[in-house]
């Protein structure tokens, strides 16, 4: 399988994932994350689908780029892929843990684990491509950006 169908692959698997991560709690974003007080930084709701699905493709990109290397360096893209998974799920369960229990602090005790297990992602995909080290540093930031929403959210709603 060459690299195109690699990435290809990935794009298709984290989009259509991350779009079914956002399809099981859209009842709550649409009727319990609207009463929630929230941080002045606060971005339009519209921001988020188009936010997120901006990065899941790129999240895809950066594996495919990573997968694409399997034969030249297996041990490491092994283990590299595996954190990408991790941190991937980790990802659809903050969701769950904000919108499906309405629970803005265990969520927020989770996307700080996140975030370590995506820098940790990042860590490793710059060792075996540089490319999708740097694609992994946009996500990082923007669950960064997260984290400190979430934190504010949990703050003014306590």
């Amino acid at each position: 399988m060459n690299q195109i169908t690699k990435i290809l692959i990935m794009v298709a698997t984290t989009v259509t994932l991350g779009y079914l991560s956002g399809q099981v709690t859209q009842t709550s974003v649409d009727t319990w994350y609207p009463t929630l007080q929230k941080p002045f930084f606060t971005p339009p709701n519209m921001v988020f689908p188009i936010a997120w699905g901006i990065l899941y493709a790129a999240m895809g990109v950066a594996a495919g780029l990573v997968w694409g290397r399997i034969e030249v360096q297996e041990a490491e893209v092994r283990k590299g892929l595996t954190f990408f998974w991790v941190q991937f799920v980790l990802n659809m369960l903050w969701s769950y843990l904000f919108f499906g229990l309405k629970n803005p602090l265990l969520a927020l005790v989770e996307i700080v684990v996140l975030w370590l297990m995506i820098y940790e992602t990042w860590f490793l995909f710059r060792k075996i491509y540089k490319i999708a080290g740097y694609i992994m540093v946009l996500y990082l930031a923007w669950v960064t950006y997260a984290t400190v929403l979430n934190a504010g959210i949990f703050w003014l709603n306590r």
